[in-house]
């Protein structure tokens, strides 16, 4: 399939990124590099402009009188929910529209490239790249550990330009169908609605939905590409199916995991592997790069939905329960809770007991970004920043 964005890259910007591209091996990214702009300076302007100016207007009661540091955290999760649903739409949409997947053998999902799944890429990559900028502009709010995670997948994501795991692209970032709860049950903390039964409802919403995208859908397709890119770690040209290679001729071929299959060939499928006609055995650093991060991402989740849990429990555990739980010695510690930023997790630190406080001139100074304070029994709001 290709491409189906209906603005063609501008010759002068695939001119200028083809030294880039040949240099770093990435042949496709001068073809989607203005997607990749574009969705960069789409995140800027949201974030910059269109969220401060909608949200002064739409909660003139809250967005104005948050600290500094909360507002740049509005802004953020008003792009990530944003971007969550634009591109979740159109990872959907092109899994169902490019048939060319369905047919699609071990050898493409590793080596071959679709427009469409570059398009995907792009727009993710478009993000992360947003996403680098404000981490290094906001170090003192989002910390090393998020610029990290913006540089490894920003790093991630332009490896597709190859191309590299194209097939994939569309498939993981379904991981980011969970993200619009997460950002809603965000607002509804700043929106004084916490413990409401909206937000309830979103916090059942919020766990369904990570649960089957990242833990049941997520693992299954992290198997698959542990097994595609262990057969292109053992691969050999002998072991070419005709549909990676467009032969005429049909037959059968071992799968280096052992399994035999019979490739029937398609008419145009060496259309696929035009930037990969000959592959050659996957480079090792490479597999490790991203099995590795894939397996990282994959435990973090696991990690994170405990948290989240244990989360929605303390924002709607009633006076009674937790005064038992004081009384029986339980220590309410910060809960890392899982925040959507398109396609990357932020740990933000909400608590239901936030110890060293000091009041000054009537300002709550802490070193959390945000946090709730229980007091007489009862669940309120308090927004917590560092003096400006």
């Amino acid at each position: 399939m290709h491409d189906p964005f209906p603005i063609p890259p501008p010759p002068f910007l695939v001119k200028a990124t083809t030294p880039l591209a040949e240099f770093l091996n990435l042949p496709t990214l001068p073809i989607h590099i203005h997607e990749l702009l574009l969705a960069t300076l789409s995140y800027h302007l949201i974030c910059a402009y269109i969220s401060p100016f909608l949200s002064r207007r739409l909660f003139p009661s809250v967005y104005p009188c948050l600290p500094l540091r909360s507002q740049v955290n509005w802004d953020v999760h008003v792009v990530s929910l944003v971007q969550s649903v634009v591109v979740c739409a159109a990872a959907i949409w092109v899994m169902i529209a490019d048939k060319e997947r369905k047919s699609m053998g071990w050898e493409q999902r590793i080596w071959g490239y679709t427009g469409a799944g570059g398009m995907i890429q792009a727009f993710a990559a478009g993000y992360f790249l947003w996403d680098l900028q404000i981490c290094l502009r906001y170090l003192g709010i989002f910390g090393p550990g998020l610029l990290m995670h913006a540089v490894a997948a920003l790093v991630v994501f332009s490896l597709g330009f190859r191309p590299f795991v194209n097939y994939y692209a569309p498939t993981f970032i379904l991981y980011e169908l969970s993200s619009p709860f997460l950002n809603f049950h965000w607002f509804f903390d700043k929106l004084h609605m916490t413990g409401s039964r909206p937000q309830w409802y979103n916090g059942i919403l919020l766990l369904g939905s990570f649960f089957c995208c990242r833990l049941l859908w997520g693992t299954y397709q992290s198997l698959r590409v542990y097994q595609d890119c262990w057969a292109a770690l053992h691969f050999s040209d002998t072991q070419l199916s005709p549909a990676a290679t467009g032969s005429n001729m049909s037959k059968e071929v071992t799968h280096p995991m052992g399994i035999l299959e019979l490739m029937d060939p398609i008419g145009g499928r060496g259309e696929l592997m035009k930037y990969n006609p000959y592959p050659e055995n996957m480079p090792l650093w490479l597999g490790l790069t991203y099995l590795g991060s894939n397996m990282m991402l994959n435990t973090l989740n696991f990690y994170w939905f405990g948290k989240m849990i244990e989360t929605v429990k303390k924002r709607f555990r009633t006076p009674k329960q937790d005064a038992k739980a004081k009384e029986d010695g339980e220590v309410v510690d910060a809960v890392v809770e899982g925040v959507e930023l398109d396609g990357r997790v932020v740990e933000e630190a909400t608590d239901g007991n936030v110890k060293g406080e000091e009041e000054m001139d009537g300002n709550v100074k802490s070193g959390k970004t945000s946090g709730f304070e229980e007091a007489d029994g009862e669940m309120r709001r308090r927004e917590l920043s560092e003096p400006e």
